[in-house]
């Protein structure tokens, strides 16, 4: 028997909606799939986010500083004062010092030089020592006292960090004939005071600075005329000690150091 063309046509319809309807079910088998797989990219990459903007809140948040944060921000601040003062926050216009017998009395600033290599302000003797340690400029005043007997220059030799002023300042001779070399001003009670006529020299080491004194009399004396026990009797030295000694201190004093990260609010 033959099938009715009638039958045939239902038998493909039926298989064609079949095929169709598999067809319809793996499309949303597969929708399913994908937006699962969308949806779990879209909650990791969440996580992610709130996991970094939450460590990146703690990082940046206010804190207390810790220790050795609180240090390092006394040595930076203390490294950069040569550069961030001006010269005449360096070097004070009048400097107060106890003479002897404790008598304060004053030195009063004659005139600042230019800033200049270390090599040039300096004895060879100490050239050497101080360039191989990372010298890196020279800053130089002169000072008289308040009778105008004395004259005092000083010197501070600017390290790269306080651990090469150490090392250079275990290395500096203790020859009181050599450091400094003398700045004098043209017209002032200081214009006699040179090389020959540096009585005492002498340092002392504060932060990353190595500060220098020097000094000498006003009337032009040199060393070779001046007895050694005249000197070593007279205020011309603890004069000039003491206003190196301040100098150093100005520079080298701890600064306040804020509590936290970012001020006084933790």
């Amino acid at each position: 028997m033959r099938a009715w063309p009638a039958a045939n046509s239902r038998r493909r319809t039926a298989a064609k909606e079949r095929a169709e309807l598999e067809a319809l079910q793996q499309g949303v088998r597969y929708r399913r799939l994908f937006v699962l797989l969308v949806g779990f990219i879209v909650a990791v990459s969440a996580v992610v986010v709130l996991l970094g903007t939450v460590g990146l809140f703690s990082e940046t948040r206010s804190r207390p500083l810790t220790p050795a944060e609180q240090n390092r921000y006394k040595q930076e601040e203390i490294a950069r004062r040569w550069q961030a003062w001006p010269a005449t926050g360096v070097f004070p216009e009048e400097v107060k010092y106890f003479g002897l017998d404790r008598a304060q009395q004053y030195a009063r600033r004659v005139g600042i030089a230019p800033e200049s290599d270390c090599r040039a302000a300096v004895d060879a003797a100490v050239a050497g020592i101080l360039e191989s340690h990372g010298c890196v400029s020279m800053l130089r005043a002169t000072y008289t006292d308040q009778t105008a007997t004395f004259v005092i220059t000083v010197g501070v030799a600017v390290l790269k960090d306080e651990e090469s002023r150490v090392s250079a300042t275990e290395q500096l001779t203790q020859d009181d004939r050599v450091g400094v070399l003398p700045v004098a001003f043209p017209g002032t009670v200081t214009e006699r005071f040179g090389s020959d006529q540096r009585q005492r020299t002498g340092w002392v080491g504060a932060g990353p600075y190595v500060v220098f004194s020097t000094a000498g009399y006003a009337d032009g004396r040199t060393r070779a005329a001046v007895p050694p026990e005249e000197i070593l009797h007279s205020e011309l030295w603890p004069a000039a000690k003491s206003v190196g000694n301040q100098i150093a201190y100005f520079l080298a004093d701890p600064p306040k150091v804020p509590p936290c990260t970012q001020g006084n609010v933790c």
